[in-house]
């Protein structure tokens, strides 16, 4: 088993993870504008992406440009990770490749705890998509608690690149928002990313020390 196979059913009889779906969760997360040549760069390979029709182009071309501009929006704060093998318990399926990782260190040479989140490239089934980023966040989840003193709560999404949907596990209660974000609201959704930057503390431990 691995992270592409799981279900929400099955991450909640196996994790005993209660799983929510009808709350707003960022309805009152303040729109944050980006910059005109980010949004003509989006302008222009958007339409190339959709037209693809292809998770790798969509990843490429929209989803990638848009984290890394979150990156830059962050003052380079954060650790960004594209296409990488994630391990943390084999035994429970939680193994396999992630398809972003976001961490709160801006450390690219090994991912660092916490992570903030992981996101989720689909082509147009989204909701085949939810149990497979819920299990990386569960990872991230037991990944954190490792190795920190903070990380209970991970955020993801899942996302087609014109169509994102937010995610939130805080212990052992996953919430799926029941807002869907479209890209040509691209404001919103960074507002959205730059509020879970501000929502996940970095390491005590690491400040402490």
């Amino acid at each position: 088993m691995a992270y592409s196979t799981f279900t929400l059913s099955q991450i909640s009889q196996q994790f005993q993870i209660n799983i929510e779906e009808k709350k707003d969760l960022f309805h009152s997360v303040q729109e944050v504008a980006v910059r005109p040549e980010f949004r003509l760069q989006l302008d222009e390979l958007a339409p190339l992406a959709l037209a693809v029709a292809s998770e790798k182009a969509r990843s490429e071309l929209i989803i990638a440009p848009v984290l890394l501009e979150f990156w830059r929006m962050s003052g380079q704060s954060i650790g960004f990770f594209s296409g990488v093998n994630f391990d943390v318990d084999k035994s429970q399926g939680l193994d396999g490749f992630c398809d972003y990782i976001l961490t709160r260190t801006p450390r690219q040479l090994y991912i660092e705890a916490p992570i903030i989140m992981l996101v989720e490239a689909k082509n147009e089934d989204m909701k085949s998509g939810y149990g497979q980023c819920l299990a990386e966040m569960l990872a991230a989840q037991r990944f954190n608690s490792a190795q920190t003193a903070s990380g209970d709560t991970v955020y993801g999404a899942v996302t087609t690149g014109e169509r994102w949907k937010f995610l939130e596990l805080v212990g052992s209660r996953a919430r799926i928002d029941s807002e869907d974000y479209y890209l040509e609201r691209i404001d919103k959704i960074m507002g959205i990313l730059l509020h879970l930057l501000v929502a996940q503390p970095p390491d005590i431990r690491t400040e402490q020390s």
